[in-house]
């Protein structure tokens, strides 16, 4: 039973986020979720603020004799990625969240958890019930609709928090500290057509269908050699059409702009004596799927069954155009940070493709810690399918977050980790968009840094969130909040 989470410890920290489980809170629903941290800071006795955006900001007084230690503001946010398998029924806009505890985790049936950034927000509504901790003056910042373009970050006017420390609870791997991360743009592809319809009697309609794909976080897993479904769809379908002659009906892929593609599916029309060898072609390129990506991606299903003719088809130079743009435009790690080995400074991930009832939609994430870089790889993107006749549009672009090596906050926190675990924490820069490149935009004077417990696979429906870590972490935080 979900309500099982409730008994974790720490446990005020498991009930706060139960709580969050059973409000539906995708990102640009969030009234709900808004509301309840609002009431919550208000049941408190707490100054209890929200601003236009409907970020909320809750103060709580320091304890006697720390009233002269820096302003320390908690920060998370209040959106989750909303993903789930396709033999799931789940509505993310008003069903709540099937959590378990599976063994050493807490998981979710079927769909994303909402760990990111769930277990964020219950440590900072954790900290600011509890009276028996010791802490400065003390701030929990709630932002809205973080995971589509960070609105609620963007949406900060200085003054709004007072802190002079920023601690963002949105990071996912124990016992590492991040200083920096990366900043993004949005590349959005669009392009209109003039269906046509088929000609030949002796088309037969064929849905193929990519499924079984980990997917996962386009910026914390786009190292890990994860297939991308729609350049796998459109590496098939260039063949299955330049070699058999098949015509594309409509393709889609994918669900949001930072979540690597999991499924695509698409229909196409081939002539009925070649269907044999379609059917052979489906075949032999799931075998080269599995095997490609032996290792890394173990429940790939690559399948193609009959199905009534489409009446409409794209006209053939556009869907010879996209296939050839999609195939030959960029995907992945870009370019590696050298003072940070190992770790991505760029990426692109082709997040989104839909072409179908006379319009072509193609979504990518750029993300990179350099400026620079990340418009030319962005520049990329454009080149190939300015090359195809589209359309070509860069949005919600947003700068990375500078580390920091002199930070007092990073001096205090590798202290307390260094004397918690015996050793020292790794101090990494996130190949992920945190909201505090931007936050620091409006309060240039913050210092920041980002923690977390361990959370795997985020943005997926694997997503699951090691419950001791959850412990270690909040134990962690509260000695940090006593001497910072």
């Amino acid at each position: 039973m979900a309500t099982e989470i409730k008994n974790l410890q720490p446990q005020a920290v498991w009930n706060y986020f139960y709580d969050l489980t059973q409000i539906p809170r995708p990102t640009g629903q969030m009234d709900e979720v808004t509301k309840y941290v609002f009431d919550f800071g208000k049941k408190l006795g707490l100054v209890t603020e929200q601003d236009e955006v409907g970020n909320v900001i809750i103060r709580k007084p320091a304890t006697a004799g720390m009233e002269n230690k820096p302003i320390v503001t908690l920060q998370a946010h209040l959106d989750m990625v909303p993903q789930k398998n396709s033999d799931t029924k789940h509505d993310f806009a008003k069903d709540p969240i099937d959590a378990y505890i599976d063994g050493e985790w807490v998981k979710a049936k079927g769909t994303t958890l909402g760990a990111d950034n769930g277990i964020g927000v219950a440590y900072a509504m954790a900290a600011m019930a509890d009276n028996t901790l010791k802490h400065g003056p003390l701030e929990a910042l709630f932002t809205i609709d973080e995971e589509v373009g960070m609105d609620g970050a963007n949406g900060l006017k200085p003054g709004f928090s007072r802190g002079d420390i920023l601690i963002n609870i949105d990071s996912e791997a124990e016992g590492k500290l991040f200083v920096g991360c990366a900043g993004g743009v949005d590349v959005n592809v669009s392009l209109e057509y003039k269906e046509e319809e088929l000609a030949s009697p002796e088309e037969i309609g064929v849905k193929v269908s990519l499924t079984g794909l980990k997917g996962g976080h386009s910026g914390v897993d786009i190292h890990l050699g994860r297939a991308n479904a729609n350049k796998l769809m459109a590496r098939f379908l260039k063949e299955a059409i330049g070699f058999y002659g098949a015509r594309l009906a409509w393709i889609e892929g994918g669900s949001l702009r930072n979540a690597i593609p999991r499924e695509a599916f698409a229909v196409i029309t081939i002539q009925e004596d070649d269907a044999e060898a379609l059917w052979e072609l489906v075949s032999d390129y799931q075998d080269l799927f599995r095997k490609e990506f032996n290792g890394i991606e173990e429940n790939i299903k690559f399948e193609a069954g009959r199905i009534e003719c489409p009446k409409a088809i794209m006209p053939e130079e556009i869907h010879d155009a996209l296939i050839n743009a999609v195939e030959a435009c960029v995907n992945g790690p870009q370019s590696m940070l050298q003072d940070f080995p190992g770790t991505v400074e760029s990426s692109t991930n082709l997040a989104l493709i839909t072409a179908k009832d006379g319009k072509v939609s193609v979504r990518f994430l750029v993300r990179s810690s350099s400026e620079s870089r990340k418009m030319w790889v962005a520049s990329a993107i454009e080149s190939a399918f300015s090359l195809a006749g589209a359309r070509v549009e860069f949005d919600a672009s947003y700068n990375g977050w500078q580390p920091n090596i002199k930070s007092h906050i990073l001096d205090v926190m590798s202290h307390a980790f260094e004397n918690y675990y015996g050793k020292k924490p790794e101090v990494l820069v996130m190949h992920a968009g945190l909201e505090c490149g931007i936050i620091q935009g409006a309060m240039p004077d913050m210092d920041m840094i980002s923690v977390g417990p361990e959370i795997r696979f985020p943005h997926s429906p694997d997503e699951m969130v090691h419950i001791q870590s959850v412990a270690r972490t909040w134990e962690i935080l509260t000695k940090v909040l006593e001497q910072v």
